[in-house]
């Protein structure tokens, strides 16, 4: 819910200053909820039905992106590699109104299915069985019936999911909890409203993803609560740009830096942090107009024709909500994901545990 509220970062999230100070007395509300509803769970109030396969949830504690999506590719890719069949699952944020666990497809409509799931299943060429649906339980069992060879679950986000049964590797389990860190790191550290987080920075997690340095520390808050914790260092690169309904069409980043002006590029991102994006370009010596706009915006012809610029490069994401839209000036901008390798061996390490339900529910 906090995310329709916020759907772009306000500014204040990044500092204590006085709107948020202003906000605090309501986090502190949501803090009080959060642990009562811990409480409960740590009460076992709530009969949890558990998963007969092990469940890696890559979310985050931000509000908003942090570059969830990428990893779960990047995972589910590496897996199968080692002769795992991962299945996906995500809340398919975005999406319609949904009655039912939906599979998606890489024709799938992004407004009735949320467009993440749409481009995890372009970029995998439908390799794995992806559901959406809000209620994550009933995603694994449509999932699980429709694929059974299906021997790991990937979700897509799911931190907060109370109803997700998970028995963690921290506590000696196969299921596996990620918090996915960027740069902008944990901003001003005040739970929601005053501040970007929906749980507590010092969170349990079984590791954190790092994909950018944190540059949070220019806030004054303390990182004492990674000391000790497994991180690891995840790099991201663009890839070869193509033209959006000519993918047959490429040309390298350099050659559109080379080709056009800087006043004749834009560079358009609906992202959790947009930003990112803008600053990967940059690195590849591609400057232009930048045009953030808020996560999982859509797009009409009317915007791009209001664009003046020879070139518009996007992403992936946005790529995929673009379908309807007849412009040769765009340009798609791929990214890929390397997971090192110690990272992959602690997870299949970790997956290969026997079944701590059979023995302890």
């Amino acid at each position: 819910m906090a995310r329709s509220f916020f759907r772009k970062a306000p500014q204040f999230w990044e500092k204590r200053g006085p709107t948020a100070l202003l906000l605090w007395p309501l986090s502190w509300v949501y803090g009080l909820v959060l642990r009562i509803r811990k409480l409960i769970q740590d009460l076992g109030l709530i009969n949890r039905q558990a998963v007969p396969v092990p469940i890696i949830i890559v979310g985050n504690i931000r509000v908003g992106g942090t570059g969830k999506t990428p990893i779960v590719i990047a995972l589910a890719q590496r897996l199968a590699q080692l002769g795992w069949q991962p299945g996906i699952i995500s809340r398919g944020y975005g999406s319609s109104a949904q009655t039912q666990p939906v599979q998606v497809r890489s024709d799938s409509d992004p407004m009735q299915v949320g467009d993440e799931p749409v481009l995890i299943a372009k970029r995998t060429h439908e390799q794995f069985p992806i559901w959406v649906f809000p209620k994550r339980q009933q995603s694994i069992k449509a999932l699980l019936k429709q694929s059974p060879e299906v021997n790991v679950i990937i979700s897509d986000d799911g931190l907060q999911h109370s109803s997700l049964s998970r028995w963690p590797a921290r506590e000696g389990g196969r299921d596996i909890e990620f918090v996915v860190r960027d740069g902008r790191g944990e901003g001003n550290g005040f739970l929601l409203p005053a501040g970007p987080l929906r749980e507590p920075a010092n969170r349990a997690r079984d590791a954190t993803l790092q994909t950018e340095s944190s540059n949070s520390n220019k806030s004054g808050l303390s990182e004492e609560y990674f000391e000790g914790r497994r991180t690891f260092a995840l790099v991201g690169t663009l890839d070869t740009p193509y033209q959006l309904h000519h993918p047959e069409n490429i040309q390298t980043l350099a050659q559109i830096s080379e080709q056009y002006l800087p006043d004749q590029i834009s560079a358009v991102a609906a992202l959790g942090n947009p930003q990112r994006f803008f600053a990967a370009l940059q690195k590849q010596g591609v400057t232009g107009k930048w045009i953030p706009l808020p996560d999982h915006a859509s797009y009409t012809q009317d915007f791009f024709n209001g664009i003046q610029s020879q070139c518009i490069l996007i992403t992936e994401k946005d790529a995929v909500k673009c379908a309807a839209i007849n412009d040769e000036r765009i340009w798609v901008v791929p990214m890929s994901l390397h997971l090192p390798n110690d990272l992959i061996d602690w997870v299949q390490s970790i997956l290969q545990r026997p079944d701590p339900h059979r023995y302890n529910l």
